[in-house]
């Protein structure tokens, strides 16, 4: 018999996911925002739709990347937009950024919490990938009117069934739509002319038990990964043969894909 999952985040070092301090580590680790794990996603899905809309957004734009991380999308557009400025918070990422940087690509530490460094209808368009919901209020100056801003969030049931299949190594997930309902009162505040929120849903296959370990401590220390592949790999094991197809371990993707005009 396997013995009992428990939960990383009773490790010393553990740091809460996606907070200031978490984003300064895993800067500091990696110097890039990327997932550990290996994995393949169903198309379509909200990850490449959003791609497919910012690509014919940004043409000939000046375009603000909302949470830019070590700015590898926002340098996708450098050839199509007139101009594009990435935000984010952890300076580790922006020095990142800098360093493959385009001539008509640039980058700017801020936090998205305070009122954001720009004049008023400096952008003709923004999106915001998976960054910051606090951005959204200060859009509605920095855009210019008319202008679109595109959003893509992590959903309410992106990989619910972890939590089922792995209990106590994953939390189960929150009780209602609590992603969805700061998303709203975010969009809400900021009174744009017009929003629609969609819900996109696929399926992503993760590769094998050890991604599986890499999703959960995603962006810890070495010291949490490391104790938890020494205590919990064979029941990992155990339990992803037991749910596993051909592709992989079969989770939900799920995203709301935010369309605004301001």
């Amino acid at each position: 018999m396997n013995p009992p999952l428990s939960n990383p985040q009773n490790h010393p070092d553990w740091i809460a996911p996606h907070s200031l301090r978490w984003y300064a580590q895993l800067a500091n680790q990696t110097g890039e925002y990327v997932y550990p794990w290996r994995s393949t996603i169903v198309e379509p899905n909200g990850e490449s739709l959003f791609t497919q809309e910012v690509a014919r957004m940004v043409k000939n734009k000046k375009v603000l990347d909302i949470g830019c991380g070590h700015g590898a999308f926002a340098l996708l557009w450098a050839t199509e937009a007139s101009e594009i400025v990435g935000l984010d918070a952890t300076d580790s990422f922006v020095k990142t950024a800098m360093e493959g940087t385009h001539p008509n690509v640039s980058f700017v530490i801020s936090n998205t919490k305070e009122r954001l460094p720009f004049a008023k209808g400096e952008f003709d368009c923004a999106y915001n990938r998976k960054g910051p919901t606090s951005a959204y209020p200060d859009c509605k100056r920095i855009v210019k009117a008319g202008g679109q801003i595109l959003g893509l969030h992590p959903g309410d049931l992106l990989f619910a069934e972890l939590s089922e299949w792995f209990p106590h190594l994953f939390e189960p997930p929150s009780s209602g739509t609590p992603v969805l309902d700061k998303l709203q009162a975010k969009l809400y505040e900021a009174s744009f002319s017009h929003v629609d929120i969609a819900s996109v849903t696929s399926t992503e296959y993760i590769l094998s038990p050890l991604d599986v370990i890499k999703l959960r401590c995603f962006g810890q220390l070495p010291s949490v990964t490391e104790q938890t592949i020494v205590q919990h790999l064979h029941s990992v094991q155990h339990i992803f043969d037991q749910h596993a197809t051909g592709n992989g371990l079969p989770v939900t993707f799920a995203h709301y894909f935010v369309r605004v005009t301001v």
